[in-house]
């Protein structure tokens, strides 16, 4: 039923199939359908917003001996977690797609609060450009799932975070094997990968994070309230180096 039921829906979505296979949609979707349709949804963003306020309060804590804070947002997109970060500290943005920067730059003519360093075209698997141990958080939100490996982006994440700095996470993830809701995410998977710019439905994302040599991990799964789609379950916390 699911292989019957994704050939339905790729039916129903096989003009992007089709500028697929003629390589026109990749450089599409990245540069306008992308950026534009995370202006327009704006759903998640207001399901999140309390999660987010409880998950960036304690930014503070982690400043450094100097008193600085110096924040690494890995695909940052259009800015949204700005809001959260407390006054004065210093945010280096990156992202694998430069298209994102003119909504970006909206957000941080709102956000005047913190002081943003040069933005970075990088993805979460190459942070080269950032040295090690220079950063005391690391902020990454629905980036998990599209990244081209969860193990190599995490250990960039370590590397360039000092000893006692953390990694904050809030991704949508897999959901229980035995619910309604993975039987959809397995029939959505392959259409809303090609879509949504790689975004893989069914990570275990959780998993990844308990094995990778943070000396502190806190986690907590949760459900946001977003009716028909299949990124309901999600998890949400910091790990600290």
């Amino acid at each position: 039923s699911v292989v019957v039921l994704r050939a339905c829906l790729a039916l129903l979505a096989w003009p992007i199939y089709l500028l697929s296979f003629l390589g026109i949609w990749e450089p599409f979707c990245k540069k306008f359908f992308f950026p534009f349709f995370l202006e327009i949804f704006v759903a998640h963003e207001k399901k999140t917003k309390k999660y987010k306020q409880e998950l960036f309060h304690n930014l503070p804590n982690f400043r450094s001996s100097s008193g600085e804070l110096k924040l690494l947002e890995i695909g940052t997109g259009l800015g949204n977690n700005f809001q959260y970060y407390p006054a004065g500290c210093r945010v280096t943005c990156s992202d694998v797609n430069p298209s994102f920067q003119k909504g970006l730059l909206k957000n941080m003519k709102k956000n005047q609060h913190i002081h943003y360093e040069p933005f970075l075209i990088a993805s979460g698997e190459d942070l080269h450009q950032v040295p090690s141990g220079s950063m005391d958080a690391v902020i990454c939100t629905l980036v998990l799932c599209s990244v081209q490996s969860m193990n190599s982006t995490l250990r960039e994440v370590l590397r360039v975070l000092r000893p006692g700095g953390a990694f904050y996470f809030l991704e949508h993830v897999a959901a229980d094997p035995s619910s309604w809701m993975y039987f959809w995410q397995q029939i959505y998977f392959p259409t809303w990968k090609l879509v949504f710019d790689g975004c893989c439905l069914t990570r275990e994302i959780w998993k990844n994070l308990e094995q990778a040599n943070f000396s502190e991990l806190k986690l907590q799964h949760i459900s946001v309230d977003l009716p028909w789609m299949p990124v309901q379950p999600h998890i949400v916390g910091y790990a600290v180096k």
